[in-house]
């Protein structure tokens, strides 16, 4: 059942980088407030989706992440919000390191890190060549 979700939340995610990668959709102009709100989204889905992945992992058994220095236990609750915060601080290439990812996690975070530095880098690229084409 877990895994069947993690592939759902997967399929969310590259659907939304498709959305950024092949859109043609985004305003004619580099700033908008409907660029704005698309970035936005996608952040916040890519952000959201791995943080359910982090969690997925977790409720299967994969110890995920240290958060000052202890493994991460509680309510299921609190450790999503833990997970989603981890999630955030790696996609907005933060890291504290309060809570640290181990395990599989890592390489979790990685992916998420690389979409993190790729996503305004692509999104400025694809504003400026729908720019040019017009």
């Amino acid at each position: 059942m877990f895994i069947i979700f993690g592939i759902l939340v997967v399929i969310c995610i590259v659907m939304s980088l498709k959305t950024l990668f092949f859109t043609s959709k985004l305003k004619y102009r580099q700033v908008s407030f409907d660029n704005f709100l698309f970035l936005s989204f996608t952040y916040t889905n890519i952000m959201i989706g791995f943080g359910l992945l982090y969690m997925i992992l977790d409720i299967i058994g994969f110890p995920i992440a240290l958060d000052h220095g202890h493994v991460l236990t509680g309510h299921y609750i609190e450790r999503l919000l833990t997970y989603m915060y981890l999630s955030a601080v790696t996609l907005f290439s933060v890291g504290f390191g309060d809570v640290v990812p181990i395990g599989i996690a890592r390489l979790l975070a990685v992916i998420e890190s690389l979409l993190g530095y790729t996503i305004p880098a692509t999104f400025m690229v694809k504003s400026l060549l729908d720019t040019g084409k017009k």
